[in-house]
């Protein structure tokens, strides 16, 4: 098993208690709140009702949180505060869940921008859980909403001190570190630091295949090929060379001259490919879109092949724009595609 949600989905066909015990352990769940978590997000609410005996007071807390949350979707003051008193009272106070409800009620607090008081509770809960949950699920959403919370009131270099928090040997999940150096890599890229943007976007191209996230591994990796053209070298060290000798830089000194093998940059833009399938439909593809773009610009069209002349299968309108630039023999029938998608997203009863 891989993880809570697969308990749930066997526990729906009804289990003793030993059963989802077993289940649990071979999913490496450690707690009830974990899973009653994942049965609440699913919709197994009479699991819930029977598994929330297991929690302590401060779990049932959070939990109620939780359920208030999935029924409309989001929380108030009340509701939070509520989880706050329990997680902090004395005689009922978990630390690490304190932190998560502290960082709760920071994003809340952003929500009604009140950034300062926002700021307070998430410096506070991301302190918090590094102390008593490091790399843990919530410390990792708390590092990944602070660095959030930084970049929306324009501050980047705060940012980018938050997410290099999150270290790759800490034992941060995958998913995290994925999330964290893609968007340290775009930051970086910004700031014109190129060296650092291209090592931080590789890493997370290959830790989003680590975790099986298929659409964040091809975010990272197409983000990779696109600020990789403009610093192809034959002369460059492979990407896993340049990431196990990068380290930190003393004030003053210049950062290493970026440099990327076009091989890399190809089999990172091959494997992308492969990962958007075979299929062309859908009314979102940008997957597909940011693909075609990059093999045109890098003179490999054959790993887009299966979509030129494909016009009456594709539903992605800008999908279409894509192609009448990529695909030169086609792109006509790509504007009357075009045309015709544009006008069915207008008026439904037009045939597509």
């Amino acid at each position: 098993m891989r993880g809570p949600e697969d308990v749930v989905h066997n526990a729906r066909n009804g289990a003793s208690l030993e059963d989802v015990k077993a289940w649990m352990a071979e999913a490496n769940v450690t707690d009830w709140l974990h899973l009653c978590e994942a049965a609440v997000f699913m919709g197994a609410l009479d699991l819930v009702d029977g598994w929330s005996e297991h929690l302590t007071p401060a779990q049932a807390a959070v939990l109620e949180m939780v359920r208030i949350r999935a029924a409309i979707g989001r929380l108030n003051e009340a509701v939070i505060e509520a989880a706050l008193a329990v997680c902090s009272s004395q005689d009922t106070r978990d630390f690490a869940l304190e932190g998560r409800v502290r960082m709760e009620r920071g994003l809340f607090r952003f929500e009604q921008e009140d950034y300062e008081g926002a700021r307070d509770d998430l410096t506070w809960a991301e302190t918090r859980l590094k102390s008593v949950a490091k790399a843990s699920r919530d410390h990792d959403l708390a590092i990944l909403n602070k660095a959030a919370f930084h970049l929306a009131l324009g501050e980047q270099v705060m940012a980018l001190q938050v997410y290099g928090e999150m270290s790759r040997k800490d034992g941060h999940a995958n998913e995290s570190i994925a999330i964290s150096r893609l968007a340290a890599g775009r930051i970086y890229g910004d700031l014109g630091q190129m060296f650092d943007a291209l090592r931080l976007l590789w890493i997370s191209h290959a830790h989003a295949i680590l975790a099986g996230q298929r659409l964040l591994a091809i975010e990272a990796g197409t983000t990779f090929v696109d600020m990789a053209e403009a610093h192809l070298s034959d002369d460059a060290q492979p990407m896993q060379e340049q990431v196990e000798s990068a380290g930190p830089r003393n004030i003053g000194d210049e950062a290493p001259m970026p440099g990327v093998l076009r091989s890399e940059a190809e089999e990172v833009l091959e494997w992308c490919a492969a990962a958007c399938g075979d299929r062309v439909d859908g009314v979102e593809r940008p997957d597909l879109r940011a693909v075609a773009l990059l093999s045109a610009r890098y003179g490999r069209l054959d790993i887009v092949s299966h979509v030129i002349g494909a016009q009456d299968a594709v539903e992605d309108p800008m999908l279409c724009a894509v192609m009448q630039h990529v695909d030169d023999e086609g792109e006509e029938a790509w504007s009357r595609r075009m045309a015709q998608l544009t006008m069915h997203a207008l008026d439904p009863q037009t045939e597509v």
